[in-house]
């Protein structure tokens, strides 16, 4: 055997351990950045329903298009992590009349 195949063979290894160990260090930055957006997409969801519910509670009703955009966020919401304040919300906001008070 050369010089030259044994310095391939000897670096072959390095070499994979060194790709390997880039490609795990992209991997666990993917993973870390994937957490951060879907923590950060979950609180603006949360906020979104905090305000919908706020202001619809505050006029006594909630219509039928309030009502299907307030269930699409929480569906979103709630397929990110189950969170039990924001079911207590959804309910509360499931609750409200779809006509104003004064309709009757």
């Amino acid at each position: 055997m050369t010089i030259y195949q044994w310095l391939c063979l000897l670096g072959a290894p390095a070499l994979i351990a060194a790709v390997f160990k880039y490609l795990h260090s992209l991997v666990k930055k993917n993973a870390t950045d994937t957490a951060a957006v879907k923590a950060g997409l979950q609180a603006l969801l949360r906020a979104q329903m905090i305000n919908d519910y706020n202001k619809w509670d505050d006029r006594g009703y909630a219509p039928i298009y309030a009502r299907e955009n307030f269930e699409n966020c929480w569906k979103q919401y709630h397929s990110l992590g189950v969170n039990g304040v924001m079911d207590d919300l959804h309910n509360k906001f499931l609750e409200l009349p779809v006509q104003p008070p004064d309709a009757n």
